[in-house]
């Protein structure tokens, strides 16, 4: 399985040409399911193709073709590292300006006072 990658990681892999990718893939075929009466239930033409290094599984099930969906499974699966190869956007620490934390405050007491007068009268009032 996938060890903690990083987004170069997916970027180094979605450089690779489909040749060298596939490679590193484990294809399997299967039976599709669903609409299409003979021509999907008496072929094995779906695809399920795991990418060994990242883990990455997609499935195609589109043409009746075995070596179409196998084509469609790599452009997923290059498509994925490539969604994952993005960069994560730069974060900045910020802390809550004192209006704001006193607004917060003054809400919350408001909802309190609200909340109490809601309690039936103690024996002591």
């Amino acid at each position: 399985m996938a060890r903690n990658l990083t987004y170069r990681d997916y970027a180094r892999f979605a450089r690779l040409g489909l040749d060298e990718l596939y490679r590193q893939c484990e294809a399997e075929a299967f039976r599709a399911t669903g609409p299409g009466g003979q021509g999907v239930n008496t072929t094995d033409s779906a695809v399920r193709m795991r990418h060994v290094p990242t883990g990455i599984v997609v499935v195609s099930r589109e043409s009746r073709s075995q070596f179409q969906n196998r084509q469609a499974c790599l452009r997923k699966i290059r498509a994925e590292l490539r969604r994952r190869a993005v960069a994560p956007k730069a974060r900045r620490a910020t802390k809550p300006t004192k209006a704001s934390v006193r607004r917060r405050l003054e809400g919350k007491r408001r909802r309190s006072d609200v909340k109490r007068g809601r309690r039936p009268p103690s024996l002591d009032d």
